[in-house]
């Protein structure tokens, strides 16, 4: 049991540690929000179920906060970079589709 925690809270550092470097690497906001809620959202699930295996009492209420974070990260993702696309901030130029400026377009309409 212990070495399984240790090799899942190990697993959730990586995700963290990727997380963070994709925050330096991406090119815009649009990338670094969802590199940054894909790594972290596994980082703390991988972290939680690692620490489940310590504590197997609290495992119920891990299983609640995980569930949790799967539902808000997501959404609350979807939400900053909506708010960021409404405000004027410009994707790079590396960008090839704009999916988001059909849709606000129809929207004008």
């Amino acid at each position: 049991m212990n070495i399984a925690g240790i090799i899942l809270l190990i697993a959730g550092g990586f995700f963290y540690a990727v997380g963070g470097l994709g925050l330096v690497r991406m090119p815009d906001i649009y990338n670094r929000a969802q590199a940054a809620t894909k790594a972290t959202t596994l980082g703390t699930i991988f972290t939680l179920i690692g620490v489940g295996f310590y504590q197997p009492s609290w495992f119920l209420k891990l299983i609640a906060i995980i569930l949790f974070i799967l539902l808000t990260n997501p959404v609350s993702s979807s939400t900053l970079i909506r708010s960021a696309y409404k405000n004027g901030v410009k994707p790079t130029e590396k960008t090839s589709v704009d999916e988001l400026k059909e849709y606000y377009e129809k929207e004008e309409k």
